[in-house]
């Protein structure tokens, strides 16, 4: 990657920084001392005086600055009305109280805000900061070529194709008139639409439901939330506003109508043939970037709100989010990665793009660099690899581009001192470079997307350029997240009863481990759709049902009636594939054995939130409806500290302790070569649990397995080596567009950004 000219802010994050063997370990600090609720961004402008700089989530009406926040909150009443009335009392007003999160969009006058954070029920304040995309392999590069059976050729007819399984892309849109989207009969698999960023453009608002600008305007003094509801006024407005089905341009931009034709589409009506993985699955589009890419957490927490409320509607099991914002803020209070543990709680698998931010200006590799809502725990993160134009997947590299974990947001604790998150990141890698898909136009064709516009030498019009078929070759770990989205629907076909963290560990078990890349540059290795399937097919079909009632107890078998564990190998194209057998759990831990898939983990439950010491359950809850016919409607989510919870099985492995402190230098912890540890798994290696991992009274007992001298680095340590990790940096180069503290930064991408037009 080349990074152009870079702004005040990139220089900035980049302030503190120390070089290893051409590899750059950043980070930033808050300019100002903060009150540990504020985020840094929001942080460094309450504590300057006069403001100068202009965000978009900062306005000033006369003498007094207002800023559009998120509000997380911590209250046993679900409707925050203490909360609300406070925002209001303090000059501000509430637009929504959010479904995925207990917690707001407000304006609040930037004075008042220090104030707010004194209240018991506030957890953290976020600027509304501005989010935005993350920017033909042969099925034998994704490891699905025995999924998909060889009559009808280019996905129309496969053994498995997604059917069933609807995938939500949160994203600049999908153009539905597209030949990628259109089924056996010709008719379009995008099932519905809806433009989030309507919310944020919304020229007016008013409780009797004449609009809704959640986003866009600064009216102060008022409560909308209350006036939102099943059936309401206001959300009969909203709905009219947000629905994009008649739109002659869903997709201004062309992020979301390449990345779901990645996941979904379906080829064989052109060539060169361009065939996504899951062909038969149904599209859910939800619009929350504009037609420059950009758009805000608010849209995208309105957005993941819908997809949880809808999901029955659509049967959405899976949601793509290709798309990242900046954020220092641990994943325990940062809004969008509260908004994704929801939908994972909900029954949802979630899948991110890590972000194209794996090396510095200079092209050094940067670690700790993955974005918002990528070090989320519960998601799914996925980087990007490079096939070097071939199929052969030991060939395979993670490509420079690529964000690195481990994740460096952190919370302060009670003493001031800083306590990074540092979770194991990515889970994954798959296919992300110069990947053939669909290009959108309006419905006449002749206006061309920004990104299509943008970069016509990547661009393919067949013969006669008819409407609907026109391709494009794109890059970025925004490319690499649907391949793993489609791969989730074609197991899910396979096997219905995979709860959202079973399907994340059977992809990680199955992939590949590729050599000479370490476990915070492919996690596990490479998507192997092929193992994954196989190992689903393995286990019996209701187990979902079983954990939500609570009858699986820890350690009993997944297998179906008849059935064993595959042998760990797949036989993808020519290629001979050994799987990892690796996981990741609890933030830090490694794990792997045959037990790990074929018995059940309790921290299988998707409720159960486990990230080393803290252990979380997020329970769904339901009200009557204001409306007739008065059925129940999720309203939000529960969130309480178990008191016992068992979490991993006796008979799993762990590794933690083989791969040592982390040693940069040593290759070893968090640096350790993934291919090693597998070599590792493969000899039965790592120390078997006898009694497994229970969280017990707030402390998790593990057989001494913490790993405080593995892979926790503590304060972003790296532990041996004292080099620091990256920490809030920003994201730019055209692909993702963030704020950082002080300025919005968005950087024209060009010709030369290896993460759109992608490396050798």
């Amino acid at each position: 990657m080349k990074l152009l000219n870079a702004p005040a802010p990139i220089a900035k994050a980049l302030h503190r920084v120390l070089v290893v063997a051409g590899i750059v370990l950043a980070m930033t600090s808050p300019v100002h001392a903060k009150d540990p609720k504020i985020s840094d961004d929001l942080a460094n402008i309450t504590s300057t005086s006069g403001n100068s700089v202009k965000n978009t989530w900062l306005n000033t009406a006369g003498a007094v600055t207002y800023a559009k926040v998120v509000i997380v909150a911590s209250s046993s009443d679900p409707e925050l009305a203490d909360l609300r009335r406070a925002v209001v009392a303090s000059g501000g007003s509430v637009y929504y109280r959010y479904l995925s999160i207990s917690g707001l969009l407000a304006v609040v006058p930037l004075n008042q805000i220090a104030t707010l954070t004194q209240r018991a029920d506030v957890l953290s304040i976020s600027a509304d900061r501005v989010t935005a995309k993350t920017f033909d392999p042969s099925s034998a590069s994704w490891g699905g070529s025995n999924a998909w059976s060889s009559s009808g050729g280019s996905g129309s007819n496969r053994a498995y194709n997604g059917a069933g399984v609807g995938i939500a892309f949160l994203d600049s849109g999908v153009m539905k008139k597209h030949a990628a989207y259109a089924d056996a009969q010709g008719k379009t698999r995008v099932t519905v639409g809806v433009d989030m960023t309507a919310l944020s453009t919304s020229s007016s608002s008013s409780a009797s439901g004449s609009g809704m600008g959640i986003g866009g305007l600064w009216v102060t003094g008022a409560d909308y939330s209350q006036a939102v509801y099943p059936g309401s006024p206001m959300q009969q407005s909203i709905d009219r506003t947000i629905d994009s089905s008649d739109s002659k341009f869903p997709d201004g931009y062309g992020h979301g109508t390449h990345v779901a034709a990645i996941a979904a589409g379906r080829g064989g009506y052109q060539s060169p043939d361009s065939p996504g993985i899951a062909a038969g699955a149904s599209i859910v589009d939800v619009r929350v970037l504009d037609a420059l890419g950009q758009g805000h957490i608010s849209d995208a927490l309105a957005g993941i709100d819908w997809v949880i409320f809808h999901a029955h509607d659509y049967n959405i099991k899976v949601l793509n989010i290709s798309l990242a914002a900046d954020s220092t803020e641990s994943f325990a209070t940062d809004p969008m990665c509260r908004a994704v543990r929801s939908a994972v709680a909900a029954g949802i698998t979630v899948v991110v793009a890590a972000g194209n931010y794996g090396v510095d200006a200079q092209g050094r590799e940067l670690y700790g660099s993955i974005g918002s809502p990528g070090n989320e725990p519960a998601a799914i993160t996925v980087g990007s690899a490079n096939m070097h134009g071939g199929t052969t997947r030991s060939a395979a590299t993670v490509n420079n581009f690529s964000s690195r974990g481990p994740t460096m947001g952190g919370l302060l604790d009670a003493s001031g001192v800083r306590q990074t998150d540092n979770v194991l990141k990515p889970e994954l890698i798959a296919t992300g470079n110069r990947i053939l898909g669909a290009l959108s136009t309006d419905d006449s064709g002749k206006l061309i997307s920004t990104i299509g516009a943008r970069y016509p030498q990547q661009a393919i019009a067949p013969s006669g350029n008819k409407l609907g078929t026109r391709l494009l070759y794109l890059s970025g770990t925004s490319i690499a997240a649907p391949a793993v989205s489609g791969a989730v629907a074609l197991m899910l076909q396979a096997n219905p009863g995979l709860t959202p963290p079973l399907v994340k560990t059977i992809l990680q078990y199955s992939a590949q481990a590729l050599p000479n890349a370490n476990l915070v540059e492919q996690g596990s290795g490479l998507l192997n759709i092929d193992g994954a399937i196989a190992v689903a097919s393995s286990l019996r079909t209701d187990i979902a049902t079983l954990v939500a009632a609570g009858n699986l107890k820890s350690g009993d078998s997944l297998l179906a009636s008849g059935k064993t564990l595959p042998a760990p190998t797949s036989t993808v194209g020519a290629n001979t594939v050994a799987w990892s057998r690796i996981a990741f759990a609890g933030g830090n831990q490694l794990l792997s054995g045959d037990a790990l898939v074929s018995r059940y983990q309790p921290y299988f439950d998707p409720q159960v939130s486990w990230v080393r010491q803290r252990v979380r359950r997020l329970a769904p809850y339901n009200v009557a409806s204001y409306v007739f016919p008065y059925t129940p409607y999720l309203k939000g989510f529960n969130e309480t500290i178990p008191t016992s919870q068992p979490l991993v099985s006796a008979g799993v492995r762990s590794l933690s302790l083989l791969a040592k402190p982390s040693s940069l230098v040593g290759a070893t912890g968090v640096f350790s070569p993934t291919a090693t540890l597998a070599g590792y798994s493969a000899l039965g290696s790592g120390v078997p649990m006898a009694n497994g991992i229970v969280q017990s009274s707030g402390l998790i007992m593990s057989e001494g397995l913490i790993m405080s001298e593995g892979l926790i680095m503590s304060e972003g340590l790296i532990m041996s080596e004292g080099l620091i990790m990256s920490e809030g940096l920003i994201m730019s180069e055209g692909l993702i567009m963030s704020e950082s503290g002080s300025a919005t930064t968005v950087v024209a991408a060009t010709a030369g950004d290896a993460a759109v037009v992608g490396e050798p």
